[in-house]
């Protein structure tokens, strides 16, 4: 990596002569965020929290219902309980500090607390690619190997899948810090989103990046579209193995398999617009932030499991169990 440095500042396409460079780093970062409207932030602030606050018990209501619920132990609730759980913290990592920023005048993030949201922005993103790879993978070798499944889809393999996904997340993030934290930051300090991210963070170094900044931030961009068409390559292989086996259940299966390729599509569009494309200053890569980072873990415990007939009714039975054991619980008071 400081090879290719070396050789893009000798040829002077990476950075300008560093002699007599000042290397005095910035302290904090300024947030624009989403809008300078006082009425369009009162909306925010009321939406925003409502959608954090269903994502974060949607998500808990699933882990406790999957770790609960003994005919759940399953390779599939397996995956999807721990897609719930990088939910949850994709979900935290920058949203409850926007929604307290629209209250503030003046949006400031040190840059402690910057690296550190570029740090779990990139790990929960790549761990969750790697993990709806393996959710495809399962669903695949379900529908189209089902004699083999218990054999392939064993407790080993299935953790080995979770740990695999949570190394290639935490390898992609340093690999992006390594390339950040070598930057000097000296001014200006102004980042024009809600949170930050390399697109918008290394716009701001003193020296000139462009054409490594290109390389490196494409990479994530690249990676994030091959893994879309493996996707969707794996769905329309499970599509065509049940439309030839059962044309009852093709109807069933399509409608799944397209509510999940929504939650896809939502989640690696936007990933693959922003970081294929950088340094764009389109006002479009703000919302489509707000898509990867907060509708998308909205949306997946109601199109992952919400719309699975089984985990419905587990959901239901755990509620109403808890609403019982609340009502006993209470006490009674008789009027003499």
């Amino acid at each position: 990596y400081y090879l290719s440095i070396t050789i893009l500042c000798k040829y002077g396409l990476f950075c300008r002569s560093m002699e007599g460079f000042n290397h005095s780093r910035v302290s904090e970062f300024v947030l624009f965020g989403l809008t300078d409207s006082p009425e369009l932030q009162i909306f925010f602030f009321v939406m925003f929290s409502i959608f954090y606050l269903m994502t974060m018990f949607g998500n808990c209501l699933i882990l406790f219902t999957v770790l609960s619920t003994p005919h759940l132990h399953s390779p599939m609730y397996f995956l999807l309980s721990n897609l719930s759980l990088i939910d949850m913290c994709l979900s935290s990592f920058a949203t409850p500090k926007m929604i307290m920023d629209f209250f503030t005048q003046r949006k400031t993030i040190s840059f402690e607390g910057c690296i550190s949201q570029i740090f779990f922005l990139h790990l929960f993103t790549g761990t969750e690619i790697v993990l709806l790879i393996s959710m495809s993978f399962d669903r695949y070798i379900a529908i189209c190997k089902p004699l083999h499944y218990s054999t392939i889809m064993s407790q080993r393999v299935c953790v080995g899948l979770v740990v695999t996904s949570w190394t290639v997340g935490f390898l992609h993030t340093i690999s992006q810090l390594a390339f950040t934290l070598y930057l000097p930051f000296c001014g200006p300090n102004v980042i024009d989103s809600f949170f930050c991210d390399l697109p918008v963070v290394i716009q701001l170094a003193c020296i000139d990046i462009y054409v490594l900044g290109i390389f490196m931030i494409s990479t994530s961009g690249v990676i994030a579209l091959i893994s879309f068409l493996l996707l969707l390559t794996s769905y329309i292989i499970v599509l065509v193995a049940i439309k030839d086996h059962s044309s009852t259940g093709s109807s069933k299966a399509f409608s799944t398999c397209t509510a999940h390729f929504i939650v896809v599509l939502m989640f690696f569009g936007p990933c693959i617009f922003i970081y294929v494309w950088p340094f764009t200053n389109f006002l479009v890569d703000k919302v489509l932030s707000v898509f990867y980072t907060i509708f998308t873990p909205f949306l997946n415990p109601i199109i992952y499991t919400l719309r699975n007939q089984e985990m419905k009714i587990a959901v239901m039975k755990k509620l109403s169990n808890q609403y019982s054991n609340l009502g006993k619980t209470t006490p009674r008071y008789s009027v003499q």
